[in-house]
């Protein structure tokens, strides 16, 4: 989330700023997603069409903060994504097109949010399908601007939409991604209603499920031997810090791709610290992957400890 205090300091600091020490670990890896969490625009105007109590948007320069960590690829599916209305949206999109960076859904129509953003990696393709259960009154249609919206509910048409674009999608790419923006913003576990639509877009052909929208991360579902990240928390932001659920807290995660199958995931702890991500370190990192080992642990996944690289390993078995 780049906007409101963060955008204010990115108007004194380097656009690298915000990414701290975490940034050579994006540098180092073949392809980098995240979640974008705000408008990246210098047009539109606060929404107003409903009630909503925080918009936030980046001035469009800041689209270099993203390739500062050589970002490849954007979800866009959220509940402020269209804070600044339309015009917003879609200087939005303008900008992430001029800087390079693909974005998954939300669109000038259902169709261009339902499209899944491909890149080519290596002569391998990943691609990416976006959407949230955040924010109906946002929702894209035939002939209307909007984000993929849909409940989580697999009776669903418009999830029964989702699964067959996976179906179709995952028959063009080596791995594919499918970014969720769901569920409340608090609680260290998922909804049991959560849990039974992650596993349905595994069914479909879903090989990791990037969950966000909670301020805090939640544990990690190895469900047919692929990783469900149910909420990965907050990672860069300007949110006050609750001291029991702890939103200024999260990790990089590393997906390890081997003869185009995910092998596993290495997690390193991070801390928001004056809007600026930062690798966690000593006691600090080892109280924030001891509660993720726990997590995991609920779903039956085994995780590994490694002092020394301070990141938490998860193997993948086939």
């Amino acid at each position: 989330m780049l906007g409101r205090q963060v955008n204010h300091l990115l108007r004194e600091v380097p656009p690298q700023y915000p990414w701290g020490d975490t940034k050579l670990l994006f540098r180092n890896s073949d392809w980098r997603m995240c979640n974008l969490e705000c408008a990246i625009s210098d047009r539109g105007t606060p929404w107003s069409r409903t009630e909503k109590v925080f918009h936030f948007a980046s001035d469009a320069k800041n689209v270099a903060v993203l390739q500062a960590a050589q970002i490849d690829a954007v979800a866009l599916a959220n509940n402020h994504v269209l804070d600044f209305d339309y015009e917003g949206l879609f200087e939005t999109l303008k900008v992430l097109d001029r800087a390079g960076v693909k974005h998954a859904g939300a669109g000038r129509d259902l169709d261009a949010a339902i499209k899944p953003a491909i890149s080519e990696v290596k002569g391998a393709k990943i691609g990416v399908i976006a959407f949230t259960d955040n924010q109906p009154e946002w929702e894209a249609a035939a002939a209307h601007p909007g984000i993929f919206y849909l409940p989580i509910d697999g009776r669903d048409e418009r999830a029964g939409l989702l699964l067959d674009t996976i179906s179709r999608v995952r028959k063009k790419v080596e791995i594919l991604v499918v970014s969720g923006h769901w569920g409340p913003n608090w609680g260290y576990e998922p909804l049991a209603a959560h849990v039974k639509f992650g596993r349905l877009l595994v069914d479909a052909g879903a090989d990791l499920i990037f969950g966000h929208s909670g301020h805090v991360f939640q544990g990690i579902e190895l469900y047919r031997g692929r990783p469900i990240i149910y909420c990965a928390g907050n990672f860069i932001d300007d949110y006050a810090v609750d001291e029991v659920e702890r939103n200024d807290e999260s990790f990089i995660f590393l997906v390890h791709v081997k003869h185009g199958r995910i092998s596993g995931l290495t997690l390193f702890p991070t801390v928001i610290a004056g809007c600026q991500a930062r690798l966690a370190r000593g006691r600090q990192s080892r109280e924030i992957v001891l509660k993720m080992a726990s997590l995991c642990v609920k779903f039956g996944t085994r995780t590994e400890w490694h002092e020394a690289e301070c990141a938490l390993e998860i193997r993948i078995d086939r």
